[in-house]
């Protein structure tokens, strides 16, 4: 009879600005029918914010970031605090459907199983510009039309609601530092990077998609403006090139193919039907979203091949930080 592997939800926050999105987030988890084993706080380099924390949250475990500051550094110190042989991550402004842990953990009996991601709805605080393609929902961090509708394996995760065993993150060197958003910047992929890295190492591995584990992503009103979509789109661009100069092309760009050649053109096939609202800023939005992010794929390749072999070098174990922004190598961190 197998057992259930313990669980570890790490949270990481980075202004006082969400402390409400944070105490609903870390709400949601203690809500939830299957309760964690813990949940791990990661403060990142914002010491109001940690001392708040430290004070008005009791059961949680708050730390702050011990590695660079920024989403990949503070992921790392999670990982490297966190008891749980699995580790979950939900963003400070997310919350967990009651049944999340549940259905997450189930799906890791299979023991091919190294990580599962969930859906990630839009929780528009304004409301959803009718433009906005749902083909184009990642811009702000969510599940989008053309993931599998059904459980499935995946290439990558969302990084609002991911979950991998703790092992494996260790074992494959953890995020990218050098990757990833820092504060509002908007770029990211370090979670694309980890998952083609953990799948390099481990080809029988499974990275599994469970949309019934399902949670719901906070997108404020600033989220919704034509400057937000092409500037993030642009951003993406960049992220994937930097994937591309880690992993190779055509690992960083697999799914992207699949999703130039069939999502996207549905979507401007769906935009065409007659008696759609506002189909011609719906048609608009698709082009602006593909050439943005292609001019940043573009972009960053030109300046990745400027910047020579040293990008390839793998990156070193998890924990700590170095002199190059990447983790020098530690043991578990202290509780």
């Amino acid at each position: 009879m197998s057992t259930s592997p313990s669980l570890s939800v790490v949270i990481c926050a980075y202004t006082l600005d969400r402390w409400e999105d944070i105490r609903a987030a870390i709400g949601s988890v203690r809500a939830q029918e299957r309760a964690a084993d813990e949940i791990v706080l990661v403060i990142d380099h914002c010491e109001e914010l940690y001392e708040q924390a430290t004070a008005s949250l009791p059961g949680v475990r708050v730390v702050p970031n011990r590695e660079r500051k920024g989403l990949s550094g503070a992921r790392n110190t999670g990982v490297a605090a966190a008891l749980g042989d699995v580790v979950a991550f939900l963003d400070d402004d997310a919350a967990a459907d009651p049944d999340w842990t549940d259905r997450m953990l189930e799906r890791y009996e299979d023991p091919r199983v190294v990580g599962v991601g969930g859906l990630v709805r839009p929780w528009w605080v304004t409301r959803r510009p009718q433009w906005f393609p749902p083909e184009f929902d990642w811009v702000v961090g969510c599940s989008y039309r053309g993931l599998p509708v059904r459980t499935a394996p995946v290439r990558n995760f969302i990084g609002a609601n991911m979950s991998f065993r703790r092992a494996e993150v260790v074992s494959a060197g953890g995020f990218r530092t050098d990757l990833g958003r820092v504060g509002t910047r908007p770029l990211g992929c370090e979670e694309t990077e980890l998952c083609l890295r953990i799948a390099a190492r481990r080809p029988d591995a499974v990275l599994l998609y469970e949309p019934g584990a399902a949670v719901r992503h906070r997108v404020p009103g600033t989220r919704t403006t034509w400057a937000y979509f092409r500037s993030r789109c642009y951003a993406e661009g960049l992220s994937k090139a930097l994937v591309a100069r880690h992993s190779g092309s055509r690992a960083a760009l697999s799914s992207e193919r699949t999703y130039l050649r069939s999502t996207v053109p549905r979507a401007f096939a769906r935009a065409l039907r007659p008696g759609r609202p506002d189909a011609l800023r719906t048609l608009a939005a698709l082009s602006a979203g593909v050439c943005a992010t292609v001019a940043g794929y573009a972009v960053g390749r030109i300046h990745s091949l400027s910047s020579g072999s040293a990008a390839h070098r793998p990156p070193p174990p998890l924990g700590g930080s170095s002199t190059d922004g990447a983790p020098a190598p530690v043991g578990r961190s202290r509780p």
